[in-house]
């Protein structure tokens, strides 16, 4: 934590400072309101990855720029499809590719709004994805993490393309791509897969594996598998936890909805919580990894919007039952950190 405040959060914060000037300066009105909504909403993305680049102070002039350029993309890209003048799904899939070209340092540049009727940013959404492949060619194993990333990152493209489409074709939609996957994940439920998809924790723990001198082939794959789907899934299944109330009244897609009962929920959260435990445990430095799973508990339990929801508050002092003295930290500390900033 003293690494997070001393340089990761200062790092992170002077990265958005800059990237909120470039968003001010967008012609189009509602490509900048998005852009500027997004960072405002959603800064707390870009400060949780950013404690990726705390485990190698080394690099975090690299890790910083790169994880907060990639998830202010992703950030941007979810105001745009969720407040959407579009539904088609061509438009979403384009969107996204900017996702994927900024993992690829050896991609060009597109018009990634050709699909759609607002069209100029400025150069915003160009700067970001260029941000992110200058930032990767730096990594000295990137290469041999670069096939999970753009992984992790086509299935988060997926994700946003069947989630944001008309709501009658949704979980179709969606239903059809777990068949697609099914067979590698058979013990996890199509909702918890997809939730899986939606986080950008995987990237990021590659981005930090690769900043390490000769990552090998096969501990890049071993990593993939460890952050994903159990860490992943934690995640936004929490996300999701928390938002039901929100996503209720704006009639937005809830993972959390289609478990059968609250007791089944807590059971799977549950589950997932002890399978990312597990997980972590073999990886090199896993204290850390762990501290990142119960600081995720923590930060999304402790949010505001729990207390307003009595059967989320139920569903989360089930989760935090016998919490260990980490967790509590971080429980304080989240509670301290949304204080300070209020």
């Amino acid at each position: 934590m003293h690494r997070v405040y001393k340089y990761v959060l200062p790092g992170v914060g002077a990265e958005l400072d800059k990237l909120k000037a470039l968003a001010e300066a967008i012609p189009n009105e509602e490509l900048r309101t998005q852009a500027l909504s997004s960072m405002h909403d959603k800064k707390f993305h870009c400060q949780g990855g950013g404690v990726y680049a705390a485990a190698n102070l080394e690099y975090r002039d690299v890790l910083i720029p790169l994880i907060v350029a990639l998830q202010t993309i992703s950030d941007y890209l979810d105001n745009l499809c969720d407040r959407s003048t579009s539904l088609d799904a061509d438009d979403f899939r384009l969107l996204h590719q900017s996702m994927l070209d900024a993992v690829n340092p050896n991609a060009e540049l597109k018009d990634y709004y050709a699909l759609r009727e607002e069209k100029d940013d400025g150069g915003y959404l160009h700067h970001l994805v260029r941000t992110c492949q200058i930032q990767v060619a730096k990594l000295p194993s990137y290469e041999n993490v670069r096939v999970h990333v753009e992984e992790l990152v086509g299935l988060y493209g997926d994700l946003q393309v069947y989630k944001h489409i008309r709501k009658d074709l949704r979980e179709p939609q969606l239903l059809a791509w777990w068949e697609l996957h099914q067979h590698k994940y058979p013990h996890l439920k199509w909702n918890e897969f997809a939730a899986a998809t939606g986080s950008t924790l995987g990237m990021f723990m590659l981005f930090l594996a690769a900043s390490e001198e000769r990552l090998s082939e096969k501990d890049a794959e071993s990593i993939r598998h460890i952050y994903f789907p159990h860490v992943c899934g934690l995640h936004i299944m929490l996300d999701y936890l928390i938002d039901q109330e929100e996503d209720h009244i704006g009639g937005d897609l809830n993972f959390c909805n289609y478990y059968e009962d609250k007791s089944l929920m807590v059971e799977r959260i549950g589950l997932i919580v002890g399978r990312a435990r597990e997980d972590v445990k073999s990886l090199p430095g896993s204290r850390f990894h762990q501290l990142i799973i119960e600081g995720l508990l923590a930060l999304y339990l402790s949010d505001p919007k729990v207390r307003n929801q009595t059967e989320v508050k139920d569903v989360s002092k089930q989760l935090m039952k016998n919490s260990p003295l980490t967790r509590l930290f971080f429980l304080i500390n989240s509670m301290w950190i949304r204080k300070q900033q209020a």
